[in-house]
């Protein structure tokens, strides 16, 4: 992100140290993620020491310090989406993918993570794409939901 788009962000929060996680968040709604850079020039314009800002962007497990895809896969392993056969489409995402959790493919379309409740049990077991919930997935359905994200990042 350029220096220029985190000035606009800031000048939006009128650079209060109150919404550093407000700001945060739209930095890495850009790149999915926060980097280093972006971290530490947000440091300098606002009154907040760098230590701190990398305390809030660790604590919050919405925030990520390492590039991510474009798509990020979350696998719902809470206890009804678990019981329904969530590890073994996640085991299928990951052979698909060819990555592990917490990767990224090589590509830059897809992240893996798992989350513990997506507070949608009856649709279990539950990923989503991106913003979009696919409920009652199968290890079946996993290559035809990865081959529609692939091709709507072609368009």
């Amino acid at each position: 992100m350029s220096l220029k788009g985190i000035d606009q962000i800031l000048k939006k929060f009128e650079y209060r140290e109150s919404a550093i996680i407000a700001i945060l968040q739209e930095v890495q709604e850009k790149q999915n993620y926060l980097p280093e850079k972006d971290l530490e020039y947000i440091s300098e314009k606002l009154p907040i020491p760098l230590t701190r800002i990398y305390r809030i962007a660790s604590f919050y497990n919405a925030f990520s310090l390492k590039p991510r895809g474009k798509h990020i896969i979350s696998v719902c392993l809470g206890t009804a989406c678990h019981v329904r056969g969530a590890p073994m489409v996640l085991d299928r995402l990951k052979l698909e993918l060819g990555i592990d959790i917490g990767e990224m493919t090589e590509d830059g379309l897809f992240s893996l993570e798992t989350v513990n409740c997506l507070g949608a049990c009856a649709m279990g077991p539950i990923v989503v794409f991106g913003k979009e919930y696919h409920g009652q997935m199968t290890p079946a359905r996993v290559e035809s939901a990865i081959k529609k994200y692939k091709k709507t990042s072609k368009e």
